[in-house]
């Protein structure tokens, strides 16, 4: 049986370099890519990749989000994270959106298919790094994030403003009105604990949001 599957990274070169990767694996067949967030849940849609193979660090939505989005809209998907970060944090968010996988991009060859099987199969899959490391406990303790306090609005509109974007414009992505951006803002920026823009891109960068 083929597996189809759908690339999302910002950057050509590693879409290239997966589609190869992959492209070579009897029975996968790499039938999308996208490179954003908001584009991953467009290609989902019009394509019904079987696996989605996810970077987090994106512009304009993240990867954790997307998949949150996904999953909504098509459950039987499955989402494989494939990201640098390698922290409890971005491990348990992850896995909180509904990824069955996790695979460190140092770790991208052989790990990656194993991955993808598994997903295939309705299994977990986590890179042996973080298997053997202390830190997967702490990623399934069940610790609540702060980002767990926001709304899904909240954090799509505290991505915009950490990457620099104004209200209007972020009102005009979000289709709502620059007032209501700011409330939402406004808003965040309470529960979070922060007081200006500097805490708050310090805080969506410790949090997997941006790397900016």
């Amino acid at each position: 049986m083929t597996v189809r599957i759908g690339i999302v990274d910002d950057h050509a070169i590693l879409r290239e370099g997966l589609r190869h990767l992959l492209a070579a694996v009897s029975q996968f067949e790499v039938v999308a890519e996208a490179a954003s967030g908001m584009d991953a849940i467009q290609m989902a849609e019009r394509h019904r990749p079987d696996i989605i193979v996810m970077d987090i660090a994106m512009p304009d939505l993240n990867g954790i989000e997307a998949t949150r989005e996904i999953l909504a809209r098509l459950p039987k998907t499955k989402v494989v994270i494939l990201s640098v970060h390698f922290t409890a944090e971005h491990i348990h968010q992850a896995l909180d959106a509904g990824a069955c996988g996790y695979v460190l991009k140092e770790s991208i060859g052989k790990e990656l298919v194993v991955a993808i099987r598994a997903a295939h199969c309705h299994k977990r899959y986590l890179s042996r790094k973080i298997e053997q490391s202390p830190l997967l406990e702490l990623a399934l303790s069940g610790k609540k994030s702060p980002l767990e306090s926001l709304s899904k609005r909240e954090r799509q509109v505290l991505q915009l403003v950490v990457e620099g974007h104004a209200s209007v414009e972020i009102a005009a992505r979000l289709a709502l009105s620059p007032k209501t951006v700011e409330t939402y803002r406004s808003r965040l920026m309470q529960k979070l604990g922060v007081r200006d823009i500097t805490a708050l891109v310090k805080f969506a960068i410790q949090h997997g949001l941006t790397t900016l």
